[in-house]
This record gives C-alpha cells, sequence and structure tokens, in this order.
C-alpha cells in the first residue's frame, strides 16, 4: 500500500478518479482544502476517518503531511505501446523522457512541470530513476495523479519504437549541442533529461536527432535537471502557441 501526504497531492488524487482505500486526517483539520477533500471524497464514496493528534503520529512517521493522508495501491504504469497510442490524438504529441533522474525531489519537480505543460506521457527508465513515492508525490503537487506514466528496462529500444512512430527525440546535452531554441519544437517530439550529474548516457545522446544546450553565463556549467526540463518545455509551449 502507497501512501500519499500532504492537503493539495491528496485533493488531486480524489480528482483524479484513481482508485483511493481510504484518507485519514488529524482531528481538528479545518481550511477550504480540506473541506474539499472531504466532500470530493464522500462524492466519490471513499473511507475517509479522523483520527487523534496522538494516533494520527503513528502514521505519519515524522512526515510534514499537513494533517491529511490517502493509501492508494502502487503506482499503475502504462505500457509503451498504449502511451505512443495515446499521445497521437494530439496534433503535435509531446513526450518527456527521464534517463536516470535519482533524487526524488528533482523527479517530483520534472512531473509537476510535466503536467502544467500538458505533456502527452513520461517514459522513465527502471534502473537507477527514484521511485515514485510520497516525496515525489507530495513535490509533484499531485501532478502525479495526472500523468501518464511509463517504465521500460532499455531506453534505446524504447527511443527506436517513438522514432517508428514518427517522433523526433531531442536530447539535454552540452556537448555537440544547438541553442534549445533553434529547434522547430512544432512537430512530434520527445524530450530527453538526463542524470544530475551525468546527464544523459552516451547511447542515449548518440540515438536522438538533436541535442540542445541552455546558454548559461554565470560560472555554473548547466541548470538543475528540473530547472532545465521547465525550460525546454516551456518553450515548446512558447512555439506552438505563436
Amino acid at each position: 500500500m502507497k501512501k500519499i501526504i500532504g492537503r493539495k497531492p491528496v485533493l488531486e488524487l480524489i480528482n483524479s478518479g484513481k482508485e483511493i482505500d481510504r484518507i485519514i486526517l488529524s482531528f481538528g483539520q479545518k481550511g477550504s482544502i480540506v473541506d474539499s477533500i472531504r466532500v470530493a471524497a464522500k462524492k466519490r464514496k471513499i473511507k475517509l476517518t479522523q483520527l487523534s493528534p496522538h494516533k494520527f503520529k503513528g502514521y505519519e512517521k515524522g512526515e510534514n503531511t499537513q494533517g491529511v493522508m490517502a493509501f492508494i495501491s502502487d503506482y499503475n504504469f502504462w505500457e509503451l505501446d498504449k502511451l505512443i497510442a495515446k499521445s497521437k490524438n494530439s496534433e503535435y504529441p509531446i513526450l518527456l523522457i527521464i534517463d536516470e533522474v535519482q533524487d526524488t525531489h528533482n523527479l517530483g519537480a520534472i512531473f509537476r512541470t510535466a503536467e502544467s505543460v500538458g505533456v502527452d506521457g513520461v517514459i522513465m527508465t527502471k534502473r537507477n530513476t527514484a521511485p515514485i513515492n510520497e516525496t515525489v508525490e507530495k513535490t509533484s503537487a499531485g501532478a502525479v495523479s495526472h500523468l501518464r506514466i511509463t517504465q521500460v528496462n532499455n531506453l534505446h529500444q524504447a527511443i527506436n519504437s517513438l522514432k517508428e512512430n514518427g517522433f523526433w527525440i531531442i536530447g539535454s546535452s552540452l556537448k555537440n549541442s544547438v541553442l534549445y531554441t533553434e529547434i522547430d519544437y512544432k512537430q512530434p517530439i520527445a524530450i530527453v533529461v538526463g542524470n544530475e550529474e551525468k546527464g544523459i548516457r552516451k547511447l542515449v545522446a548518440d540515438n536522438c536527432d538533436h541535442l540542445v544546450q541552455i546558454p548559461m553565463k554565470g560560472k555554473i556549467e548547466s541548470l538543475n535537471v528540473s530547472v532545465a526540463a521547465g525550460v525546454l518545455l516551456f518553450e515548446v509551449l512558447r512555439q506552438r502557441n505563436n
């Protein structure tokens, strides 16, 4: 059983329509979001229990839950072929590929940005990638509940499948790359962001159709991966809205 913590993530989870085993509140919780949780849970006939602060702390385990927790089964990932097929409903599909991002806060922040831009899906590696846990859920502000996510063992094969389905693969890299604004994003694309320290792996970079970089004016060579993902995704949105 998986635990989701925080008021907004729990409300987003309820509104996503996913199956929820139960919700628990610490007695005395008030506020508009708590009220919305109560109403939404009742509407969907989700079991909601209030516990004394003492009993509630037994579930918290030192986490900042804002007095609200929900319990669901483990995340249900999409199959790659179904994700690709679903994405084709968009005029210009956009997918985000996450190559071995290991920090849960980074992963959650990336998910939050991806959902806000309206990506058609996220593809992430199974190995050496942070798990989708309570921290990711909370950092994403509930965005995980609204995203289509698939995990793959072999990213090289996944990229080949995307190419066969008409996607252009655009990787974020400091080497052999052009400015990120020079690419035409009005086409089916998949953007690849990589590990916090190493970036995207060489084999992955070699399989990209384009490599792009974000210009840096200071002494730091690169941005945090979640920030870089945001810059690239919003450039896609900017071009497509013009």
